[in-house]
């Protein structure tokens, strides 16, 4: 082959593969452009900026907005962009079930008549890049669920489905979107009430509301939330009128009261303005929207927002805290002296003792308590006698703080308090209480200064010993006689005070209970009631060390109750309940032998081989 030849053939290929990348690759399959034919429409939604519906006398344009859709003409007002999104797929879905050609219509121009797309009294153009030709919208066909179409450019006449010709015949109102405001509750930082009670004002800081105006206190983000979703999510009942003309008949020229919305953006606000009641239906309120310029009606249920007070939206809880930034806990107690816990790790020690380990589980359970208490009842709004409510010398503070043990760029090292409560005289099943400088007194239920021990001791941890049973060396148990016993070669026990067989059974329950003993509680450093240890329920000491140097020792006192029982250790400071299965172990007898077990009660003896002669 000439090299001139192979080159014309390279230079073919290389064009059809181009042709191939370039242009076959954009066009539609046969299973695309088989359901293409068979629509009446092909378009692509998202190029369409525009739609324009003539409707007999009727004339209704919508532009597409920063992906939003609004009305401007015969009103102007935000569109149900979801109606407006559903309506493009129908027409882009739009399917023909058969053609009229123009060139057999031609012969009988009545029948366009007929069809009712000759000049057809519904039109639809679609406005924007590739857009399809003006839509004609005739007469019903004799098949049910069909109407005549014709586009502009064209002389043939479609049969297709009617449900979208019920799409687009509609009222302009019924196109205008339904929802009040596109603002969401989460966009809300601000809110500003009027009625004729007076003016509440709610601002959002970071994550968190309050209220400013009649007074300044915290506000409770959820019922704030449920205050602003009332309006936020309120659907449209009726579009009424524009608000240029007279508002009278509305109750809209004096109006009852107002709700101003404002974003961290928008300074102006959106106001709804709240006004009668229809006559023909009651169970709607009239009421005029700034940001729309129209007067609407909304469900009754709105009304209901002007009764609103500030304590409604009152955060009811004593204190809000973020616990994970929580690091000690001040307590207190004029005359009882401070107790300060410190976070650890995981766990919390008692600071002012030493970092003494602390009852972690009893420091949440008060961090827990303190976070979901909640106000009896809201006091007094202004701070000014404090005597009266035993405040000016609370008879208990408790303060919360953070710490930093190191300088960093955004704090310096050492304690950062941000909550200190006060407590202050009892009145009833209440206490009076007041959070750091803010302007109201509170009362919470009584119970809360029960949880918060003024005495150290009862924060320590409830680990009264931990030891393993195998670590005892020597034993000694006092209860209505003294027996006492050392551990020797091979771990067998001999007396050193007693006799007769060591029950090594109940020696073994016995230490497995006192090694790892844990209380129930501290009742802290003094004793209920000093005679309980007078004649103790048993006194316990052991060693656990050859020499019997390490020396441990329990005494178990008088009831405390439900079932319980007083008990002191050398190892702790003060006094603390141990349970009554705990107490029935340290008191099992080491003496005697274990029970024999009891015989099968089906058991019987075998009998006896019979004696050979």
């Amino acid at each position: 082959m000439k090299t001139r030849t192979t080159l014309v053939l390279l230079v073919i290929v290389v064009a059809l593969a181009a042709y191939i990348r370039f242009y076959e690759r954009h066009q539609p399959n046969t299973a695309e452009a088989q359901r293409r034919a068979g629509n009446v429409l092909n378009f692509d939604s998202d190029k369409i900026d525009g739609i324009t519906i003539q409707n007999g006398e009727d004339r209704i344009e919508l532009r597409r907005q920063a992906k939003q859709w609004r009305i401007e003409s015969p009103i102007k007002d935000r569109a149900d962009s979801s109606a407006v999104d559903t309506m493009l797929s129908d027409l882009g879905s739009w399917q023909k079930f058969d053609t009229i050609s123009g060139k057999e219509l031609s012969t009988d121009k009545n029948r366009l008549n007929e069809f009712g797309v000759a000049t057809a009294k519904l039109r639809v153009k679609l406005l924007g890049k590739d857009a399809p030709p003006e839509i004609l919208i005739g007469n019903d066909a004799a098949l049910e669920g069909r109407v005549y179409v014709r586009l502009a450019n064209s002389k043939d006449v479609l049969l297709a489905a009617k449900n979208v010709r019920d799409d687009i015949s509609k009222k302009p109102e019924d196109f205008r979107d339904k929802k009040l405001t596109e603002l969401t509750a989460m966009q809300v930082s601000r809110v500003v009430s009027k009625t004729p009670a007076g003016e509440m004002e709610l601002q959002k800081n970071g994550e968190h509301w309050s209220i400013v105006k009649p007074l300044r206190a915290r506000a409770d983000d959820q019922k704030v939330g449920d205050f602003l979703a009332q309006i936020t999510t309120a659907q449209i009942q009726q579009f009424v009128a524009e608000d240029r003309g007279d508002l009278h008949p509305y109750g809209l020229a004096e109006p009852r009261g107002s709700i101003t919305l404002f974003t961290k953006d928008d300074q102006q606000g959106q106001t709804v303005q709240i006004g009668g009641i229809p006559e023909k239906n009651k169970d709607q309120v009239y009421v005029r929207f700034s940001a729309r310029g129209s007067v609407y009606t909304l469900p009754k249920k709105t009304e209901e927002l002007l009764n609103t007070r500030p304590n409604d939206l009152r955060d009811r809880h004593l204190v809000r805290f973020d616990p994970n930034v929580l690091d000690r806990l001040t307590i207190d107690a004029p005359g009882k002296g401070k107790t300060v816990l410190a976070r650890k790790g995981e766990n919390w020690t008692i600071a002012s003792r030493k970092d003494q380990p602390a009852n972690t589980a009893e420091v949440q359970r008060l961090i827990d308590t303190l976070q979901s208490q909640q106000v009896a009842q809201f006091v007094a709004d202004v701070a000014s006698d404090l005597p009266k409510y035993g405040l000016d010398k609370p008879q208990l503070q408790l303060t919360l703080s953070s710490f930093a043990s190191e300088n960093t760029a955004e704090t310096k090292a050492g304690e950062r308090p941000f909550a200190t409560i006060s407590f202050g005289r009892i009145e009833g099943d209440n206490v009076y209480a007041r959070i750091g400088d803010e302007p109201f007194i509170v009362a919470v239920p009584k119970s809360l200064l029960d949880q918060i021990f003024v005495d150290p001791l009862q924060w320590q941890e409830l680990a009264i010993f931990k030891f393993k049973p195998e670590q005892v060396h020597r034993l000694s148990v006092v209860t209505d006689r003294e027996y006492s016993i050392t551990r020797g070669a091979n771990n067998a026990w001999t007396w050193v005070k007693g006799n007769g067989p060591i029950n090594s059974g109940n020696v073994q329950s016995l230490l497995n209970t006192l090694t790892n003993l844990r209380a129930v509680r501290w009742v802290g450093g003094a004793t209920p009631a000093q005679a309980a240890f007078d004649k103790p329920q048993v006194a316990i000491t052991f060693t656990t060390s050859p020499d019997d140097k390490q020396l441990h020792k329990l005494l178990v006192g008088g009831p405390a109750g439900d079932g319980m029982w007083l008990a002191k250790s050398d190892e702790h400071e003060g006094t603390f309940v141990i349970n009554n299965p705990d107490f029935t172990a340290l008191r099992l007898p080491i003496a005697g032998a274990p029970s024999a077990p009891a015989p099968s009660p089906t058991a019987t003896p075998a009998p006896s081989a019979p004696a050979k002669p």
